[in-house]
């Protein structure tokens, strides 16, 4: 007769304002110097701590004493071993979830949202009182799962790269990135700010806030729909390059074409995750579409 593994729960957070202060300036005495010297609010900073620190605790009192348990740093989720059976739970900001997303393989998330007040909750759904409830749900497989869709970025030698909210395809400083962009019988040559390709997760922060400014008609896709919509920041009308084709939807089985006119700096990355990137140099062409891959987020 088979036996089952034991679950196994690995928490990811991220260094909070105040663990990035004491890191470096060493001690609490001199982080109050550094800030009160600047009329910055200390206690803010410690509030906001404390209350990452207790629901850390919290969780971590609702995980079964038998299960096994991990904890990682956002810092080093990307060189950490995820095990297939595992489950995630992300405790802290909206913005933890993409960061966690491209390195997993279908494992379910769990998020834990530490302060309300100043955390929207659209990712991370469960206050950290739930975790003792939800947690043997999610293993016996009793919970509601969102698949949200995920980006693919991939370069023509074969290399790619994930996203849960959006992709970035531009050069690496303030410099005009260069490219053609190809999307279905339509191409243009362009120099821009850049391309935001992004997915209906996408379409509630960066991408809406592009959406909203050029008060666009584009119909932006939900979290689980299979299509992504693109945005060019800024296109330059000039003699060699346009300014029309500035953003639109890619279906499922779709996908936007780029090939780089950039000598050098032409950069792709992933929800803002600029040290995990893709170098995109004159001649590469770059795929972008929806990503085999799917988000599974635990949902109330």
């Amino acid at each position: 007769m088979g036996t089952t593994a034991t679950p196994r729960v690995v928490v990811a957070h991220r260094s909070t304002e105040w663990d990035l202060l004491l890191e470096r300036h060493a001690t609490p005495g001199q982080v109050r110097f550094f800030l009160e010297s600047r009329d910055r609010d200390v206690d803010d900073v410690v509030d906001r701590h404390r209350q990452q620190q207790d629901a850390l605790a919290v969780v971590d009192r609702g995980i079964p004493t038998t299960w096994r348990r991990a904890r990682v740093d956002r810092e080093h989720v990307a060189s950490f071993l995820f095990e297939p059976g595992d489950i995630v739970v992300a405790v802290g900001q909206d913005g933890l979830v993409p960061n966690l997303a491209k390195y997993l393989t279908g494992q379910p998330v769990v998020g834990i949202n530490p302060d309300p007040g100043r955390h929207e909750g659209l990712l991370v759904r469960f206050p950290p009182q739930a975790a003792r409830a939800v947690l043997p749900d999610v293993a016996a497989h009793r919970c509601a799962v969102e698949e949200r869709t995920m980006t693919e970025a991939r370069l023509d030698d074969g290399q790619r790269l994930i996203a849960l909210n959006e992709i970035f395809v531009g050069h690496r400083t303030h410099q005009s990135a260069r490219y053609l962009l190809m999307h279905g019988a339509t191409m243009e040559h362009q120099s821009s700010s850049g391309i935001i390709v992004s997915t209906g997760t996408g379409a509630t922060g960066w991408t809406r806030s592009i959406a909203n400014e050029r008060r666009s008609e584009l119909r932006l896709p939900s979290p689980t729909d299979q299509r992504i919509a693109f945005f060019v920041r800024e296109a330059w009308p000039s003699v060699a390059t346009g300014a029309e084709l500035t953003e639109g939807l890619c279906d499922a089985g779709s996908h936007l074409r780029i090939i780089s006119e950039m000598d050098e700096g032409g950069v792709v990355f992933g929800d803002g995750i600029e040290v995990d990137r893709l170098d995109f140099g004159w001649g590469q062409e770059l795929t972008v579409g929806p990503a085999p891959e799917r988000l599974h987020l635990v949902t109330p």
